[in-house]
């Protein structure tokens, strides 16, 4: 009988036993994306939330960082996009405004499998000779499942020919993450590229999840990497890939899945 109970017992504390996840917990998936305000360049008149929301399920990302995203706009039927795709894919958004915007608002967004805390919005400076339209930093703070906290910052830097505006918008970034006490991924359309001095300032405290970047615009035989995605802090790129959707936006979405030691 005794030996009997002793069995039974091990087998009960055995089965209380959970493997470690530790080692999975602190992997990232992330997707950066211009969503061009949901509407498909081959349908000018329409707005398709629903296939943005497509190619975000279907890559299963933890955090998602988008640009051009509009809020109750007349273009874009009043609605607000950022809470729709919230709710189009299981995700928690946080709606950063750059502008207001024909009724509404203009802006970038995170979206997040995991909370988002400690949400900040950062006015970008403008070349006071040629200022364009406002640009803003968006960042939170998020707890990942091993209960390490990450920082998320994302970002749509100015579109003019000239880069005076992206230079100060680059510095102003390059500033404000030095100070943060974790690991930060900065990701977003840059609208410059690999070798151009916006990305020779980021890159001077962030780390590009690629070398030799595949092109992200246009959607249609590609041929300028304007969209990017930065770490700074122990972080492992274990992939980095440009994801050819040609019908939902004008931007090919980029991912990269991430791991810290």
């Amino acid at each position: 009988m005794k030996t009997v109970l002793s069995l039974s017992l091990l087998v009960v504390l055995l089965g209380c036993t959970r493997p470690s996840t530790r080692s999975g917990a602190d992997t990232v998936r992330v997707l950066t994306y211009n969503i061009h305000h949901a509407n498909p360049p081959s349908k000018p008149e329409i707005i398709d939330l629903e296939a943005i929301a497509r190619v975000i399920q279907n890559d299963q990302p933890d955090v998602v960082m988008i640009q051009e995203v509009d809020v109750r706009t007349r273009r874009s039927g009043q609605i607000d996009e950022a809470e729709k795709l919230a709710q189009l894919t299981g995700l928690q958004a946080y709606f950063v405004k750059a502008i207001d915007h024909d009724g509404g608002e203009y802006g970038v967004a995170l979206l997040s499998k995991y909370p988002l805390q400690n949400q900040r919005r950062y006015p970008l400076p403008l070349d006071p000779q040629k200022p364009g339209e406002p640009r803003v930093l968006g960042t939170a703070e998020l707890k990942l499942p091993s209960g390490r906290s990450i920082t998320v910052a994302c970002t749509h830097l100015d579109a003019q020919r000239g880069p005076a505006s992206r230079v100060l918008q680059a510095k102003e970034i390059a500033r404000i993450l030095k100070a943060v006490p974790m690991p930060v991924i900065l990701a977003g359309d840059l609208n410059d590229t690999p070798e151009s001095e916006t990305l020779r300032i980021l890159n001077q405290s962030l780390q590009s999840t690629c070398q030799n970047c595949a092109p992200t615009i246009p959607v249609e035989n590609p041929r300028k990497t304007i969209d990017f995605i930065l770490t700074a802090g122990p972080w492992k790129v274990t992939e980095h890939r440009v994801i050819q959707e040609t019908y939902a936006s004008d931007h090919l979405p980029v991912r990269a899945t991430l791991s810290l030691p």
